[in-house]
This record gives C-alpha cells, structure tokens and sequence, in this order.
C-alpha cells in the first residue's frame, strides 16, 4: 500500500497534476465562463495543441530540410505549459529584493484586489512582494509588446502608463494605469500573447515579478506547508480515521492562525463558521454561568459542533499563552473532512461537548 501512494504521489509531482488543476482554478475565476466544462475542454485542447506544436518545433530543429511546422492558431493565443515538479519548489532559493516598509504597504495594497493574489496566505504573500524587482522605464518605451508572450506581472509604484491596442493597422488608447495600478497578471498563469502595448506615458517606476518566481513561491510554500502540517496531523485523533490522501487534503486546506495570550478564540453565543486544531500552546474552555471548565492542549481540536449542526457556539475559548492554531472555514470543513462527519457526529454524542 505504501508503495503504491509513493508511486502515485511521483506521478502528481512528475506530470505537474496540482499545478494544472490550480491554472484551471485561476483561468475559470478569471474568466467566469457560463459552460465550465467547455471552457476546461478547451483549455485542455490548447495545452494539447502548444505541447505539439513544441514537438514539432524540436523535430524541425534536429537538420536542414524538414518542413516548417504550419503555424498554430488558438482561440485564446498560445499557451505555456512548463511543468515545475517538487524538486524545481524545494531547489528555489528565496528571493529578497530590499524595500522599504511603505513600498511593501504600497504593493500590498495594489496587488490586494487583484484574482491572483487573493487566496495567497501571509507569508506567501511577503515572499511574492519580496521577490518583486524594479523596472525603470522612460517616457515613451514600450514595457510590454502586443503578440509577445507574457513574461512579468507589474505594479505600477510612481509615474503613468497607456494601454494601447493595434487592430488593423490602426492603434487606439483605451485606457491609462497609473499609480496603484497594475497589469500583465496573465502571463502569471499562462503564456498568453499580450492582448495590449502597454507604454510608459511618463517616466516610471514599477515593480515586476516573473512567472517562473511567482510559481516557484506557491508551489514550495504548498510543500513546506505539507510537511510541517503532515506529521503533527498524525497525532490528531479524528484524523486517524483518514487515509494519506485525505489527510494530505486537509494539509492543503488548512490555513494557520495565531493568537495572543488572553485573546478569544471563539465566543460561546456567537455563530460558528470555523474549524480549530492546536498546534502549539494551550486554551481555556470556559462557559457562561460556569466558569473556567477546561484546558485544551496540543493536537485538540474544536469548533466542530457548531459547523455539523449548524448551532451557536457551546462555550468561549482563550488562548493560555501565545497560541498557534491552524483552521478550516465551513467550505473546507465540509470538503475535506467529509470522511470524518460521521465519527464527528458520534463523539458528540459520546463525549462531554462541554470544550465545544
């Protein structure tokens, strides 16, 4: 059995299986298509045609002779589809760049709207802003070129840029990106020509980050965040229920939290709508009427009831101490402990939910 999940776990990683699933994730929140199911088909097919397409070219490159390879068209433009494996994630060297506090502030804040970075968690987010570089431009030059393949995402710190289009033959200024603006996410995604010139109107100051970065980042941090997450899970109770996989999952769902001595981690009354496992540190249970009932201690879990029965929390939890926690929202609850709903629901019944 254990051979077959380490032969499965270097299929996923050799064959770039979770960062195609994530591309798939960020093409569809971007582009909100009515029939998902065609638009995945199609962005298959367009990764299918560009991997020929390649095939073809590095036959063509093998002597004189060969035939060119006729050109390629694609609904939405060609399309990159390097695969990064583990090794690549581990072997990334962090990048730092030096900032002051106020340009990290200034980017944070530009990039915060922004698909691509929302469900970025904190240190994930620091090391993309950290590794963000300058690029200088003039007046007048062109910082990207349309129908060249997208390489960089940029934030615009000082100065202005037009977005110009060419179509045929004709070009018009649709539209300007000033401070706080940014442009070129795609190519974070997917190497996509760009669909526009974009021209520094003044001289400018931007910050960029390339795409291979950009993914190296999230992919290491996914496997850090397995391996810190992977064995401690072992020592949750419920979740010896789960096999591997699973508990893989809920690695991948969970999203660390930390809290201050004294600090109220759930309020008793309160709506539930999270998930708690201690990572380090302890908490005080404690309930109206009643007092101080309890302590929780490394590997406890809480939260539970309130997200299997929809009720109001049963009592109030604090933080003894700098605690550490890691969580899931109702959604990932539901997702990834599904497996676990109905040993949950048993211990309820079975246990004094007095810590609940």
């Amino acid at each position: 059995m254990a051979e077959m999940e380490a032969e499965l776990q270097k299929y996923l990683a050799e064959h770039g299986v979770e960062n195609l699933l994530k591309d798939i994730v960020v093409k569809l929140c971007l582009n909100k298509p009515d029939d998902t199911l065609k638009f995945v088909k199609e962005y298959i097919e367009d990764l299918q045609q560009a991997k020929a397409t390649e095939a073809v070219d590095d036959d063509d490159d093998e002597g004189p002779g060969d035939e060119a390879p006729a050109a390629r068209t694609s609904r939405r433009g060609a399309v990159s589809a390097a695969v990064m494996d583990a090794d690549d994630a581990e072997a990334y060297e962090k990048k730092v760049i030096e900032k002051d506090q106020a340009t990290m502030d200034h980017l944070k804040e530009s990039v915060g709207s922004n698909v691509l970075f929302q469900h970025l968690e904190s240190d994930e987010l620091r090391d993309v802003l950290d590794a963000m570089f300058p690029v200088n431009p003039k007046g007048g030059d062109v910082i990207i070129q349309q129908g060249d393949e997208g390489d960089n995402f940029y934030v615009v710190g000082t100065g202005d840029t037009t977005v110009e289009i060419e179509q045929d033959g004709d070009v018009n200024t649709v539209a300007e990106i000033g401070k706080g603006g940014s442009f070129g996410e795609l190519a974070l995604i997917y190497g996509t020509p760009r669909a526009a010139t974009i021209r520094a109107k003044t001289d400018c100051e931007l910050w960029a980050i390339d795409r291979d970065t950009y993914r190296r980042i999230l992919m290491g941090s996914t496997i850090r965040k397995r391996k810190t997450y992977e064995a401690f899970l072992n020592k949750v109770d419920i979740l010896q229920t789960l096999d591997k996989w699973e508990r893989l999952s809920v690695a991948d769902a969970l999203e660390p939290c930390d809290f201050k001595d004294g600090e109220v981690v759930i309020k008793q009354g309160d709506a539930g709508n999270e998930f708690f496992i201690i990572i380090e540190g302890q908490c005080v249970v404690s309930k109206d009427g009643e007092g101080n009932v309890g302590e929780l201690e490394q590997a406890a879990y809480f939260g539970e009831i309130a997200l299997l029965s929809n009720d109001t929390r049963h009592a109030t939890i604090t933080a003894k101490g700098d605690v550490k926690c890691a969580k899931l929202d109702r959604e990932r609850f539901e997702r990834v402990l599904g497996p676990c709903a109905e040993v949950l629901k048993r211990n309820m019944e079975l246990y004094d939910t007095y810590n609940k």
